[in-house]
């Protein structure tokens, strides 16, 4: 242990007063000399302040001597007879005439400026190596400071006795073996999670489990260091709890604490115990009604009136070329050819036969066209189609962090929680400065205004916020790429006197893979069905318009097959009309016949004689 006091000048071999030393001295022996301690043994503040007390009689001399014309006394003063409570009416002058002293005093130079307060020249210091020995602690000057020279080695190198009594500068580093830390413990599911068992008396005891819990008993059985653990506050926010760390409350801090430039300024940081970034979290978007006549929305309506008008005058055209020559064609009315013309068209375009052939040079050329025609469009559209009726399944309302910034979801319905990581991102990369966000007390209490739709977007942790939609909430999902890389790190106060032992053998879990075990063991658990397994089969819904425009074209076809049968079909009808009537006419007669022979039948049967009595 180091111990840095001033010194006077003749430390150094530096002039004071000895003059003026000696008469002080020799004051002392003479009206005291009961508590005089010889020269030797006189402490270096009571020079110093015998050197200060003989400023103020000098700068009092020269401001009685001084010809300022003042009204009062030079040695006036105001206010009750309590010495706190009273003030020199010439301050500002005594000030003056105390920066205008310079002298050689009885610890060395003495000199004063404006705007400072301690003197500016004489100051010396000795740092001195605290030794325990045999008799006692020893005090052993190993480095010398003088204004305005920087540190450096006495002229006369002393001994160190380093622990152990050893002459030789130690090589190894503090440990943590047997040392009592308290922790503190902070995190969300899955790096903290707090249960409550009660055993078989009624009584209830705390278990921490998570990827932390895990975390610290990997190091007690490496370092043997004996923990104290606390649950952190809920009512302090991270920012609350570091600086506890710094007013050495705890030892330690572990938690998903992210390592930043600020709070590096208060307190240290342990190398990383879980590599970190930052991520979206919105609620899933319901899909997108698809409208009932999708399968038209690859094309425009321009482009489809195109489409119909080549083939009405591909159609015609080769009605003209081809009436001649093609006797398919010949012997027809004017629309039907025109009408079969337009049909060939449309066949070639859409890959489908047709029903006469070309006979002329111009006719395939023409159905050339047609065949480059359809190769372009047909393709086209169906790539479109497809596309079109697969990825319009969902849609968020931004697809990461530049649409953050961009203003597109209003700053209000953004969760931060105040005092993180997240909020200093927020406030560096997004608002400016503004706290103009939606601020929550907790974690819970953000998933809750997101599924309540009090906000729309979550900044938080990437390894949490991915943990809870892959486990507990199924109906929240992660936006765009995540973005701010950065670390975890244990807490430990600035220059803490074992970081290097913490230090070295964090690296040693994280080579010999141990931290990897854990983040696969808690970070790789999923409940919740993978979005992959979601099905992307186009439904009946988004193909609904095509059977309803198949339906109508059926319906079309039966009555223009009406039409062309109207006259079998009326034929038909009377025909099963003069059928149903003969029937009933041939079932009144054989009814009346019947009817007729069973009155006969009752008639004979009364006037048959009675012949049983004979």
């Amino acid at each position: 242990m180091f111990l840095i006091e001033p010194v006077v000048g003749s430390f150094f071999n530096e002039p004071i007063n000895t003059t003026l030393l000696d008469a002080a001295y020799s004051i002392w022996q003479q009206y005291e000399p009961e508590s005089f301690p010889r020269s030797m043994n006189v402490n270096n503040y009571a020079l110093f302040a015998f050197d200060a007390t003989w400023t103020l009689i000098q700068s009092l001399q020269k401001l009685c001597a001084s010809k300022i014309n003042i009204s009062s006394s030079y040695l006036s003063f105001i206010g009750s007879s309590y010495c706190f409570n009273r003030h020199f009416i010439h301050s500002k002058l005594l000030l003056d005439a105390v920066g205008r002293t310079e002298f050689l005093g009885v610890s060395g130079r003495i000199r004063f400026s404006d705007n400072v307060t301690d003197r500016i020249t004489g100051l010396y210091c000795s740092a001195k190596n605290v030794q325990l020995l045999s008799n006692g602690l020893s005090f052993v000057p190993v480095l010398e400071y003088f204004h305005p020279n920087d540190w450096k080695l006495p002229i006369k190198e002393n001994v160190i006795l380093w622990p152990g009594n050893s002459l030789i500068p130690p090589t190894d580093k503090a440990i943590l073996e047997g040392v009592n830390l308290r922790i503190c413990l902070v995190g969300a599911v899955p790096f903290l999670m707090v249960n409550e068992i009660k055993d078989v008396s009624g009584q209830t005891t705390i278990q921490y489990t998570g990827y932390l819990p895990d975390l610290i008993k990997l190091l007690h059985s490496k370092m043997r260091f004996i923990p104290t653990i606390e649950l952190a506050p809920t009512n302090k926010t991270y920012y609350e709890l570091i600086q506890s760390v710094h007013d050495g409350v705890y030892d330690m801090l572990i938690g998903d604490v992210t390592v930043t430039a600020k709070r590096r300024g208060i307190v240290s940081f342990s190398n990383a115990i879980f590599d970190n970034s930052m991520s979206i979290l919105m609620r899933k978007e319901v899909a997108v009604p698809i409208d009932l006549f999708s399968f038209l929305k690859p094309f425009s309506r321009s482009l489809w009136f195109l489409f119909a008008g080549t083939l009405i005058y591909a159609g015609i055209l080769m009605y003209i070329i081809e009436r001649q020559h093609n006797e398919v064609l010949q012997n027809q009315p004017i629309l039907s050819q025109i009408a079969r013309s337009v049909w060939y068209a449309f066949g070639n375009v859409v890959g489908y036969g047709v029903e006469f052939s070309i006979t002329t040079a111009a006719g395939r050329l023409l159905t050339g066209s047609l065949y480059i025609l359809s190769l372009i469009l047909v393709a086209s559209y169906t790539a479109n189609l497809a596309s079109d009726l697969t990825i319009a399944k969902s849609k968020a309302i931004i697809s990461g962090i530049d649409d953050i910034k961009n203003g597109k979801i209003p700053y209000k319905r953004i969760g931060i929680y105040p005092g993180s990581s997240l909020e200093e991102y927020y406030l560096r990369e997004i608002s400016n400065g503004v706290r103009n966000y939606y601020s929550a007390g907790s974690l819970d209490e953000l998933y809750s205004s997101l599924l309540a739709n009090i906000i729309d977007a979550v900044f938080w942790d990437t390894g949490t916020i991915e943990y809870a939609t892959n486990n507990v909430y199924c109906n929240l999902t992660l936006i765009g790429n995540d973005f701010d890389k950065s670390v975890y790190g244990i807490v430990t106060p600035y220059n803490w006197l074992y970081a290097q032992d913490l230090d070295v053998n964090i690296l040693a879990l994280r080579e010999g893979g141990d931290l990897e075990i854990l983040r696969k063991k808690w970070f790789e658990l999923k409940t919740c069905p993978d979005s992959s397994e979601i099905s992307t089969e186009i439904g009946i819904e988004a193909t609904s318009g095509l059977f309803l425009v198949f339906g109508v074209m059926s319906i079309l076809s039966l009555l223009l097959f009406a039409w062309g049968e109207r006259h079998n079909i009326k034929n038909y009808v009377l025909q099963l009309i003069y059928r149903r009537k003969s029937s009933a006419e041939t079932k009144d007669t054989m009814n009346r016949r019947l009817s007729k022979a069973s009155a006969q039948s009752q008639n004979y049967q009364i006037e048959l004689p009675d012949i049983s009595h004979f």
